[in-house]
């Protein structure tokens, strides 16, 4: 079995790149900055992609995404894709710092295309998720949600509102592009997001989003680890 993580920020995957002694593969990815790091675990062989770094800082949003699930399917041909990363979240919805949930779908929150249902449909995605995750978080014992991307660390009045209107509760800045990539590749995909922000609570954006990214990070590493476990020995 392949599993394959697809990573924004290294801050993200450096806890289970430690955790299991993954090794950096060269320029596996040159030109590209995507990185990967690999190793195997019980037998499985896991990989870990970082869409990379430009002008001095990890690259995040939609296109690195793509970018980079577009590569790593193609070289690496995982059996399951594993988007992880951190997420804003919603007090009110019973969200707190660093709780680590499974994604039960994902969604884009900042793509308005006027025009008719099909036009629509496309542009906000509501992709499917790995059939094998609703089973995974019961295992575990994870809460599920479901992610909702756009390409701003922000919120807009108007993306609350389509939000609200198709059920998104982790608001993240890859996970659905990362999903539309699958979608074309029919690759299933698996979403593990921590949480460093509150968007509904008052408090800046990004100061909360730096305060609890390393809390949120190592909440990663130790929800990964049971993941990995379970996926390698069950595969």
């Amino acid at each position: 079995m392949t599993l394959c993580y697809i990573v924004a920020m290294r801050a993200e995957a450096q806890p289970f790149i430690e955790e299991y002694g993954l090794e950096l593969k060269e320029n596996f990815f040159a030109p590209l900055p995507c990185m990967l790091y690999e190793g195997e675990v019980n037998g499985s062989r896991l990989c870990v992609v970082l869409n990379g770094a430009q002008h001095n800082s990890d690259l995040v949003g939609c296109e690195a995404a793509s970018v980079a699930t577009v590569k790593a399917i193609e070289a690496i041909r995982p059996d399951l894709i594993i988007n992880s990363g951190t997420c804003g979240a919603f007090q009110s919805q019973g969200a707190e710092i660093a709780k680590v949930y499974i994604g039960n779908g994902a969604m884009f929150h900042d793509r308005r295309v006027p025009g008719d249902d099909a036009w629509a449909t496309q542009s906000v995605g509501n992709y499917d998720v790995w059939q094998g995750s609703r089973q995974l978080a019961k295992a575990l014992g994870m809460p599920m949600a479901k992610v909702t991307t756009g390409s701003s660390l922000d919120m807009q009045a108007i993306d609350l509102e389509i939000i609200n209107r198709h059920g998104g509760q982790l608001k993240d800045m890859e996970g659905a592009a990362v999903a539309f990539v699958c979608s074309l590749y029919q690759v299933p995909v698996l979403f593990v997001k921590s949480v460093t922000d509150l968007c509904d609570h008052s408090a800046d954006t990004f100061e909360t989003f730096s305060r609890n990214l390393h809390a949120a990070s190592q909440a990663l590493r130790n929800a990964n680890k049971r993941i990995i476990e379970h996926l390698t020995l069950h595969a």
